[in-house]
């Protein structure tokens, strides 16, 4: 092998190792997706306009604090964490997240945000996944 060959072996390999690592960091990065079974699972309380009222008070008493009072992320707690919370009405525009997916963040978490699963009946929960619709105007 010449040496103009070894030079060039050598930046493919360098080439396809920073492909496979920004391949890495895109798979660990923002893409937070629920399985399908769980994206697809009904809203129980869908449209019913207590069960929002009663996730606006759900909202304000443990989410407030990161997502602001908005969901644009920018709550007085929010400053204190390395990874800034989603905003959240922006996130449902985007991606269009259905309520079972929603459902699915909010129960099983991802650090920094905590599992809520143990701490908010499943009810509550539904309930905080239909007010959490009205920041993206759903």
């Amino acid at each position: 092998m010449t040496a103009h060959q070894s030079a060039t072996s050598r930046k493919i390999v360098f080439a396809l190792a920073l492909g496979f690592l920004g391949t890495l960091a895109l798979a660990a990065g923002s893409d937070w997706r629920a399985p399908p079974a769980a994206a697809n699972r009904p809203n129980p309380v869908a449209g019913n306009a207590n069960a929002t009222a009663l996730g606006a008070k759900l909202y304000a008493a443990n989410c407030l604090t990161c997502h602001g009072p908005t969901g644009h992320g920018d709550g007085p707690g929010a400053v204190a964490l390395e990874k800034k919370p989603a905003d959240l009405a922006a996130r449902i525009r985007e991606t269009g997240e259905k309520d079972g997916e929603l459902f699915w963040k909010i129960s099983e978490g991802r650090a920094p945000m905590i599992t809520w699963k143990g701490a908010l009946s499943e009810t509550q929960r539904w309930e905080l996944v239909n007010y959490i619709k009205t920041f993206a105007g759903k």
